[in-house]
């Protein structure tokens, strides 16, 4: 079975606000929502390899999440550190603005101990969405990129932030955004993360399609998103791993995408840009256009909208469950 292998964090929400005059809510955040989009969207033939650490306080809660999905390899283990696990508050100020306090933090992945893994569990493709920021610096990336010769997917997420030292996470810029594209077939970013690597996403497409990026999306909130796509890729199949830099390639095709629903009073907007990014990575992986990807993708955000947390989303998302 083709196997997708998952990099990212599991992380503890406290989030306050998102309903006014209730008390916070505490759930599971970070990748859960990446997996849960995954588990509802990838073709019936393929399986998740979540290549993580958990902190030693929520090891058992996070393994006991991953065996509710459909999709999770039989074989897949997350490994237990000895480090408190990532948790968040958010705070929302508004429908799509919120702030983001972490306290904990499980370390990154060095290349030491990610190459054993990438070798024993035989994958074809790779996911990456960076929740903390620090899953895996620019030098473990390159090596990566090197090494494994399927697709790898991005969402740079909290790659634009800083944590300060209250906690607090503040939007930073980053630095060598060229040779991070370099290092991804694929890449997402919303609003403020683009602003954190171009003046405008044309500059930020220019420079990673010329890096061997084949398609950037910037995801827009309730406008839907906008891709720009080299001139060749349209399927998953169009990607090639020569990844030849500087060449002449013609004209970057873009498009904006609009949303197909838009929030509302019940709305809650966590998670949304993971489960939007985990549908279109899979769709693209079962073969759909770049359009029906996208488009895919907004129904599940859409969809993402209306679900309170990332347990039992999966289920929610493939319209086996409904609210009342």
């Amino acid at each position: 079975m083709p196997r997708l292998g998952v990099i990212g964090t599991f992380v503890w929400d406290v989030i306050h606000g998102r309903e006014r005059l209730t008390a916070p809510v505490q759930e599971w955040g970070g990748i859960t929502y990446s997996l849960a989009g995954l588990d509802a969207a990838l073709p019936p033939e393929w399986e998740i390899v979540p290549l993580m650490k958990v902190g030693s306080d929520l090891a058992p809660r996070a393994n006991e999440f991953i065996r509710t999905l459909k999709r999770i390899a039989p074989d897949a283990a997350l490994i237990e550190v000895p480090y408190a696990n990532n948790r968040v508050e958010l705070h929302y100020v508004s429908d799509e603005r919120r702030t983001e306090t972490l306290t904990g933090g499980v370390p990154g992945w060095s290349w030491v101990g990610l190459k054993p893994l990438i070798d024993i569990c035989n994958l074809d493709a790779l996911y990456v969405n960076f929740l903390s920021g620090w899953e895996l610096d620019l030098e473990t990336s390159q090596v990566l990129r090197s090494y494994f010769k399927g697709p790898i997917y991005c969402d740079f997420h909290m790659k634009a932030t800083v944590v300060a030292p209250s906690g607090l996470r503040v939007l930073q810029p980053i630095p060598n955004v060229g040779e991070w594209c370099e290092c991804f077939d694929l890449l997402q970013v919303n609003e403020d993360e683009m602003s954190m690597m171009a003046p405008d996403p044309m500059a930020l497409a220019a420079t990673a399609l010329a890096r061997g990026v084949r398609c950037l999306a910037v995801t827009l909130g309730k406008r839907g998103a906008v891709y720009f796509a080299a001139p060749e890729f349209d399927a998953i199949g169009d990607l090639g791993h020569d990844r030849a830099f500087g060449i002449e390639m013609g004209p970057i095709r873009t498009a904006l995408v609009p949303a197909t629903d838009a929030a509302d009073t019940s709305s809650d907007p966590t998670g949304c840009g993971d489960v939007w990014g985990a549908t279109y990575f899979s769709r693209l992986l079962a073969g759909d256009t770049l359009l029906s990807a996208i488009t895919a993708a907004h129904r599940a955000a859409g969809r993402n909208l209306h679900h309170r947390g990332a347990t039992g989303l999966a289920h929610y998302l493939r319209g086996n469950l409904s609210l009342t």
